[in-house]
């Protein structure tokens, strides 16, 4: 078998990839060509893009002494992979590089057309993931030390303006040793390591965590899974862990409500179960994620489980009372409840 030339390598493609390898160039040279201004300028910072191809979760998280990082670094795409853009951010590289991926280049392919295309590559720092957990990092030599990476098998991260390569080695000693919880989870442990070996060197503003799966949002709509941003706390980690915690609950009880909307009540039941347990200590969230379980216990046959739940959402909440009264998905326990 031969291997397969790179990307940047197009007089020397085999015949039986060349068309694969010029449509990719071909497409993506008008990209790349359209450089897009970083905005805002220089987000130091450290972050990890992972990727789960046992559940499909890709995703990214990311902190740094920045305003509203969220806005600039994290991009992934179901089914894709994800992508962390930072230092002297070129903001395309996002959406660029998860087109390129989803174009058939591996993270490395897509790393050097990236580069290549850019004026500003010196002062860039990028980590991909596919969804098939291929994986590069990339710190450029103009970025601000510490400045470095490290990858693996579903994993990059990287980091700038650091308190040295401890960060790093933190984050990726976290998430290696986190596999086989919820993927929010392992990269918010791995964020959590990164700042507790040091973090950025200038201190703390903001964090985010972003997390997609094929139809994880509301309804099944959207990949967005969970999807939290802190862009100005005093203590980004301690409110990103409070709002990741109440997003896996909303991730849950999204998979639960999406099954019930399909009729596939027994998934539901396992899904909105999974809410429940985990909501037990999200009080905000409690009476409602509760209710719903009514709904599709009742669904999925368990008349006294349905009555014994709703029973409990009214007391954590009276004020349910009112949608309870007129909801046709109670209405076989309506009486019960009065």
């Amino acid at each position: 078998m031969r291997a397969r030339p790179p990307l940047d390598s197009l007089h020397e493609v085999p015949d039986e990839l060349s068309t694969r390898a010029s449509a990719i160039l071909l497409s993506l040279a008008a990209l790349t060509s359209r450089t897009l201004p970083a905005a805002p300028p220089d987000p130091a910072t450290f972050s990890i893009a992972a990727a789960d191809p046992a559940t499909g979760e890709v995703g990214v998280a990311v902190a740094s002494r920045f305003f509203a990082v969220g806005t600039v670094v994290p991009w992934a795409k179901a089914g894709v992979g994800a992508v962390a853009t930072q230092a002297s951010a070129n903001t395309s590289f996002g959406p660029n590089g998860l087109d390129l991926i989803a174009r058939g280049a591996t993270a490395e392919e897509a790393l050097k057309v990236l580069l290549r295309g850019d004026d500003g590559r010196d002062r860039r720092q990028v980590g991909l993931v596919t969804a098939s957990g291929d994986s590069a990092t990339y710190s450029g030599p103009g970025c601000n030390s510490w400045a470095g990476g490290r990858r693996g098998p579903n994993y990059a991260v990287q980091g700038n303006i650091l308190t040295g390569e401890a960060v790093v080695v933190a984050m990726e000693k976290s998430f290696l040793a986190s596999a086989g919880k919820p993927l929010a989870e392992r990269l918010l442990a791995a964020l959590a390591a990164g700042d507790a070996a040091g973090g950025d060197s200038r201190g703390r503003q903001s964090a985010a965590l972003l997390v997609c799966r094929a139809k994880g949002g509301y309804n099944g709509f959207t990949d967005r899974a969970v999807d939290v941003r802190v862009d100005d706390h005093a203590d980004p980690f301690r409110e990103l862990s409070r709002l990741v915690a109440m997003g896996v609950v909303n991730d849950f009880w999204n998979r639960g409500w999406t099954a019930f909307m399909e009729k596939r009540f027994v998934e539901a039941l396992k899904w909105q179960e999974e809410a429940t347990a985990r909501a037990e200590t999200q009080p905000a969230m409690l009476p409602e994620v509760v209710y719903d379980l009514a709904v599709i216990r009742l669904a999925a046959g368990d008349r006294p489980g349905a009555l014994s739940a709703a029973r409990r959402a009214l007391k954590l909440n009276p004020k349910l009372d009112a949608q309870a009264k007129v909801d046709p998905d109670l209405e076989a326990i309506r009486a019960e409840l009065q």
